[in-house]
């Protein structure tokens, strides 16, 4: 990102969300970034993935400059490229767990986890017996955690995170924060995590802060 700014609204309602923000993910690395609520994290988040554009500056994504791309394009690299954990979950309520990573295959066909890595990934998580269940059936810290394996099974070079721990208890938040840095280590992504859990700081290679908009080196 390189001398971002986002503003919503017009004229007296105008509101800088962020400020000349300039930030770089590197492969292999986990990036934390803390603030709190209302501090412009989760636009930060979104205008990285390309979800949002910003009102100035510029997002590369692997050499592509944002901007530049169509519609279309910039689809094909969110969905080959970026994993989103969000807030919102974003899981279908009629499927089942194990037909939420089904529809991600009829999606994205090609370049997904292994049966053999996706069983793996959710004993790790501690869900492999949640697959016959549907989302209004799990807690939330159990809805979290299958969210977080549906964007892994895209197996995408970039993952962003927005709250991935916030419903978690402590032991879940160091099974998800060893996850995430074991997976830029060994399989050299390169991942974002907004957050305000303080918890996850022992798992990150660099740690940013965003306060009113304005990102420093925390």
């Amino acid at each position: 990102m390189k001398h971002v700014t986002k503003t919503f609204g017009h004229n007296t309602n105008e509101v800088t969300v962020l400020t000349d923000v300039n930030f770089t993910a590197a492969a292999g690395e986990v990036s934390l970034v803390i603030g709190p609520s209302g501090s412009g994290k989760s636009t930060f988040l979104t205008i990285a993935g390309g979800i949002q554009t910003p009102t100035a500056g510029d997002v590369v994504v692997q050499g592509n400059g944002l901007s530049q791309l169509s519609g279309k394009a910039r689809d094909a690299l969110r969905l080959n490229r970026i994993g989103f954990i969000l807030q919102a979950y974003n899981l279908v309520p009629y499927l089942t767990v194990k037909d939420q990573f089904a529809l991600v295959d009829r999606v994205k066909p090609k370049g997904n986890l292994s049966a053999a890595d996706l069983r793996h990934l959710l004993e790790k998580l501690g869900i492999s017996q949640l697959t016959n269940q549907y989302p209004a059936e799990l807690s939330g810290g159990q809805t979290q955690r299958v969210a977080i394996a549906r964007a892994l099974y895209q197996n995408p070079d970039i993952i962003l995170a927005d709250e991935p721990t916030a419903a978690l208890d402590s032991e879940r938040v160091k099974v998800v924060g060893q996850l995430l840095h074991d997976l830029a280590k060994e399989h050299n992504k390169a991942i974002v995590v907004v957050t305000h859990d303080l918890r996850l700081k022992e798992f990150a290679d660099k740690t940013y802060a965003i306060m009113d908009g304005k990102m420093t080196v925390a």
